[in-house]
């Protein structure tokens, strides 16, 4: 993944929507990080995998790789905000967890970062939103292909007053 290409991306994406909403020099840390916390909640939904209720499986793979990039937009959009850069360092854990006890796991590791809002803390969140994307079973390439077309979809509902 070519996490450069992304920042540029995604800084280019926030420019124009503070410009295009006159946020000018608004702080919006604390609303990326109910953006953030809301797309994480999208994307369980979608992998329905604390729906112990339901027979009804995940949604598709790209529905699922959709929503998970959403918060890769958030994520490195804090990072922009805060001249964070996020390293790429995902190894799966030794010992191996579920996806709702990942899922519980990055809320917590995302209210802690709106807490002490320090790179430790956001990289942490990035580490385990990586991991949690191989658990989903998402390349690197995937994320990147995805988070492009996304930046796209983006842009266009930009244009059409979203």
């Amino acid at each position: 993944m070519n996490i450069v290409k992304l920042l540029d991306m995604q800084a280019a994406l926030d420019e124009h929507i503070q410009a295009k909403h006159d946020l000018g020099a608004e702080n919006l840390v604390e609303r990326k990080i109910l953006a953030l916390l809301v797309e994480l909640g999208e994307l369980a939904n979608e992998t329905r995998c604390f729906k112990f209720w339901s027979l009804k499986g995940p949604a598709e793979k790209e529905t699922v790789l959709a929503e998970y990039v959403d918060g890769i937009h958030f994520i490195l959009s804090l990072g922009i905000d805060l001249g964070f850069v996020p390293e790429i360092q995902a190894v799966r854990k030794k010992q191996e967890t579920d996806l709702t006890t990942q899922f519980i796991a990055i809320y917590g590791y995302i209210s802690e970062f709106r807490i002490v809002l320090n790179e430790a803390a956001f990289q942490k969140v990035f580490r385990e939103y990586l991991y949690l994307g191989e658990m989903l079973g998402f390349s690197a390439v995937d994320v990147e292909q995805a988070y492009v077309s996304k930046n796209e979809v983006n842009y266009e509902r930009q244009k059409q007053g979203y």
